[in-house]
């Protein structure tokens, strides 16, 4: 049931042409035009080693954070979590659907812009160490946990209209204030501690931290990743009302 769930669930997203405008045109495109267009200062190196990792970074918030958000938050207005919840699905099955979805969504996400990154000419360092495929897994991993947490919270506790502008007001925020496309660097030492303990921080910088510089496993992005995973599927987990 669980499989079926799942597999549904990864159709419904596919279908959905505002989902996919989220989850793969957009950052797609940000990866293209700020690899070819010198718009922002990334530093040292190319532009797309840089921009690469922090753009798996999105995508990863896109779809398990902005995408489950918008969607989850509809399906409960309309009561079709509600009409699920009474079937012979349990409602932690249903849950285990959704980001199975999530996952499978990331997977051709990944895929897709990595792809696009090696034909800008990203040249990942280390990339092809156990450690470093590690680290990233694991980092993708508790970022889409974190991620599935908040977006779940969100979902579960607001109406959709609410859920629907305050999940794409944080997907825009993050994307300009978490390390995406601009280095942390470009802000003051207060501001950088405080963004440096964002999720998305946590994995765009652990993540270009491994590919970009070649560094061992991130424990510190990790540890992050793992706080706000913990705490947010927590709270998910105890607020979030079906009907």
């Amino acid at each position: 049931m669980i499989a079926a769930q799942a597999a549904l669930e990864t159709r419904m997203l596919l279908r959905n042409g505002e989902q996919l405008l989220l989850t793969v045109v957009i950052p797609t495109l940000l990866l293209v035009l700020f690899s070819s267009v010198g718009i922002v200062d990334t530093g040292k190196g190319r532009a797309v080693d840089f921009l690469a990792p922090g753009i798996l970074a999105l995508a990863v918030m896109s779809t398990a954070f902005t995408g489950q958000a918008i969607a989850t938050g509809f399906e409960r207005r309309y009561g079709v979590l509600k009409r699920l919840a009474s079937s012979p699905l349990p409602r932690w099955g249903l849950m285990t659907a959704k980001t199975a979805s999530v996952l499978v969504t990331e997977v051709l996400q990944v895929i897709l812009l990595t792809v696009i990154a090696f034909a800008l000419g990203w040249n990942p360092h280390g990339a092809g160490t156990f450690t470093s495929v590690a680290a990233v897994l694991l980092l993708l991993i508790l970022g889409t946990a974190a991620f599935s947490g908040l977006g779940l919270l969100m979902a579960g506790t607001l109406k959709a209209e609410a859920t629907l502008a305050a999940a794409n007001l944080v997907f825009l925020l993050l994307l300009v204030g978490g390390g995406v496309i601009v280095p942390l660097e470009k802000f003051g030492p207060a501001a950088q501690h405080v963004l440096g303990l964002l999720p998305i921080s946590a994995l765009s910088g652990g993540l270009r931290d491994v590919l970009q510089h070649g560094a061992g496993m991130p424990w510190g992005d990790l540890g992050i990743l793992a706080g706000w995973a913990v705490v947010g599927l927590a709270a998910a987990g105890t607020f979030f009302r079906w009907e």
